[in-house]
Formats: structure tokens, C-alpha cells, sequence
């Protein structure tokens, strides 16, 4: 698959102004952009020169398929430029906490004078208004809010952060979503809206049946550590040369799984009959089942238990990953070339179209690389765009020619 396709995304007609920093909005215009969206990135303005964490990894990863224009928003002649590309704009996307937003005057009310079609998307840490609203939003805050570090890691282990930014990471998805719903939305009535969420609504949503474990039955979730909360076994398991991964919780896989590690006798104890039981007894029925995935190597005990339907598989370093002959087969790691950084490998987008595929047309742009290009399709003049640089309302062209290390 080629990584520099040319098929046009589903969403190639649509034109993307983004304001957003860190990460969960970045996140969401990435999945607009890896769809085909026109992204222009907005920068700031910045006379002490670019910020060299931005030729980092993450940062490579998170703004791809963008181009980028260095505005000062806090100048009048700076936020005249960010309106001309409000008003040519179907989408812009901010996770300013809701003062700077108002004070820089690129709140949705504002934007919506300039273009009523704009559908206009929003990230903060707890929400636009409420008790938390000023408060600033970081994922692991909104981790330990929202409930999950209370329900990771082992029983009686106290709190666990998950290992990725999943509150940023959820937050992003679920407003690009909300995205492309407003999109579809706008064909019928032809008017923009204001697409909202936030570290926390998402971090609270991503419980799922955790949530209604207390929602409905008033449980209150424990850490489960890597078992499954409520079903066993499922979990992780020894074997001669490590541990695995196996999920045999139902009663047909429950009997399969005992038949392949020599245990049949154990379906026979009135502890172990029904699911429900199962995880009643868990304590016990880990104890007798270890003792036998002891006894076979990791690779030998997957290939038998998928032989016969029972979930099961290796637990992979990010390194393994990557060379898993699965992972190989779909791609999943991708190039794309970097005027300044050269090849560079990334993670593809997950979601697979079969007539507008997903594409990592460009690389990350250097902040403002691209201020120029942009003035001059929107209608701007060389002594326009001089005359603005010199006032300190748009930012220099950011170099793109020397290829440097990560």
C-alpha cells in the first residue's frame, strides 16, 4: 500500500482551521486530516524561533497531513487573517480553556457571525461551563476524575494510570466523530453547530459497563488487575517461558480450554459449573488451572487453543509489536518523507475505506511552514503579506530543507 497515495479521502472537499496544541485536539484533526480534510494549522507567532520539540516523534505523529500559518491571534491584523480562513473554512477546531478563547475572540459565537456554516469543535479538560470549567486538563487528571485509575491494576494495588493518554486520546475521537456528524448534519439544514466534549465526558463515557456496574446494580467496581472484571478465566496465565494472554469465560470455551491443558475433571466441580460461579470461585480455579498451563511452552499453548476457539495470544513489547506477522500484514506502520527529517515511519490510521482510503499524504509541517502558500490562496498580495510580517501579525517561513535526526 502506498504511502503517499493520491486517492481522494471522503473527506477531501473539506477545509479544517486548527487552533489546537497538546494533544486531544490535535487528535481529533488528525483523524479529519487522515480522512483527506485541507488542514491549515495555525501557530503562533514566535521571534525566538521554532521550537525544536516540535521535530520530536510525537509531534511528527500527531500533525501529519497538515500544512501550517503562524498568526499572532493577539493582534488585530493577526485575527482579521484567522477570519478570512474562518469564512472559506467548513471546520475549526480549539481546546483553549474557555477565557483565552473569549479574550482572543475566536469563540464559536464570534465564528459563527463570520460563517454560519462553520462547525465548530471544542476540547477542554471538564467541560465549557460547571464548578470545574477554568480548571486546566491533563489526561492523567482526568484519568483519576472519571474512575478509571480506581479500576486499574491489582486488587488492593491502589491507583493505576493507564499506560497510554487515553483521556486525551478518547476526547479526540469522540469529538472528531461528533465532527462528521455536524458535517452530515449541515446537508440538510445547511447551518454549523458547535460540537463539544472533554477529557472527562470521554474518560466517563470509556467506562462502559463499568460505569453501569454502579449505574444499575450500585457495584462498585475493584481493581481486577488482568483479569477480566467480571468473567474468569480470562486473563493472563504462566506458561514454561512466560505468560499469555487467554479468554475461556463462556462454557463451551471454558470446556475446550480445559480438554487442551488435560483438566476435564475440573468441569465436574460443582464450584467451577456456571460462570457465574467461575468468577465467584476465581481464587480457586486459577490455582488448579496454572498448574497446568505451566507445563507447555507460550507458543505451543496459543496454537492449541486456537486450534480449537479459544481466545488466546502472545503479550508483545512495543518492539514485537511491530514485527508480529499480523500487525506486518496490515501495515500498520507506514513512511512518509520529511523535506527536514526525511523517511519517517508512523502509525497508520486504524479505520480502512475501500474507495476513499485513509492516506499519510505529508509529514508534519514546521510551524508556520506553509504562512505564504496559505495568504496567497486567500487572497493575499506579496506587499500584503510583507507588510504584515513586518508588523509581527504573521510569522517568517520556517526552513524545511535540512534533514536532521529525531
Amino acid at each position: 500500500m502506498s504511502t503517499q497515495a493520491t486517492a481522494k479521502g471522503p473527506l477531501a472537499h473539506i477545509k479544517v482551521v486548527d487552533l489546537t496544541h497538546a494533544r486531544a485536539g490535535p487528535t481529533c484533526v488528525r483523524v479529519l486530516a487522515d480522512h483527506g480534510a485541507q488542514v491549515t494549522q495555525v501557530a503562533r507567532v514566535d521571534p525566538g524561533g521554532l521550537d525544536s520539540g516540535f521535530l520530536g516523534s510525537d509531534q511528527q505523529n500527531l500533525h501529519r497531513n497538515k500544512r501550517s500559518i503562524a498568526i499572532n491571534l493577539r493582534s488585530e491584523l493577526g485575527r482579521d487573517v484567522l477570519y478570512r480562513l474562518v469564512r472559506e473554512a467548513d471546520v475549526m477546531v480549539e481546546n483553549f480553556r474557555a477565557e483565552v478563547k473569549y479574550r482572543l475572540k475566536v469563540d464559536y459565537e464570534t465564528v459563527r457571525k463570520l460563517n454560519p456554516r462553520i462547525v465548530y469543535g471544542s476540547i477542554s479538560g471538564f467541560g465549557q461551563d460547571g464548578p470545574y470549567a477554568k480548571r486546566a486538563g491533563v489526561d492523567q487528571i482526568a484519568q483519576g476524575v472519571g474512575g478509571l485509575m480506581s479500576i486499574t491494576g491489582p486488587p488492593g494495588g491502589g491507583p493505576w494510570r493507564v499506560g497510554i493518554p487515553v483521556a486525551d486520546l478518547c476526547a479526540g475521537l469522540y469529538l472528531a466523530h461528533g465532527i462528521m456528524a455536524a458535517l452530515i448534519e449541515r446537508e440538510r439544514s445547511g447551518e454549523g453547530q458547535w460540537v463539544q466534549t472533554s477529557l472527562l465526558e470521554a474518560m466517563v463515557a470509556m467506562l462502559d459497563f463499568q460505569a453501569t456496574r454502579w449505574l444499575i446494580d450500585r457495584e462498585v467496581p475493584p481493581q481486577a488487575g488482568n483479569d477480566h472484571p467480571t468473567a474468569f478465566p480470562m486473563g493472563v496465565f504462566p506458561t514454561k517461558d512466560g505468560t499469555i494472554n487467554i479468554a475461556a469465560s463462556s462454557d463451551r470455551t471454558f470446556k475446550d480450554f480445559l480438554k487442551v491443558i488435560g483438566a476435564e475433571e475440573i468441569a465436574r466441580d460443582e464450584r467451577f459449573a456456571t460462570a457465574k460461579r467461575r468468577a465467584r470461585h476465581r481464587p480457586e480455579l486459577r490455582g488448579v488451572v496454572e498448574d497446568k498451563t505451566r507445563a507447555f511452552t507460550s507458543e505451543a499453548l496459543i496454537e492449541a487453543l486456537n486450534a480449537v476457539g479459544v481466545p488466546s495470544g502472545p503479550i508483545l513489547s512495543i518492539d514485537q509489536v511491530f514485527t508480529n506477522p499480523q500487525v506486518q500484514h496490515l501495515a500498520m506502520a507506514q513512511t512518509v518523507e520529511s523535506p527536514r527529517l526525511g523517511k519517517l515511519t508512523l502509525v497508520r490510521s486504524p479505520t480502512r475505506l475501500s474507495r476513499t482510503p485513509t492516506t499519510l499524504r505529508r509529514a508534519a509541517p514546521m510551524p508556520g511552514g506553509e504562512t505564504d502558500e496559505v495568504l496567497t490562496e486567500s487572497g493575499y498580495s506579496p506587499a500584503e503579506i510583507s507588510a504584515m510580517r513586518a508588523q509581527g501579525a504573521v510569522g517568517v517561513e520556517q526552513p524545511t530543507a535540512k534533514k536532521e535526526k529525531l
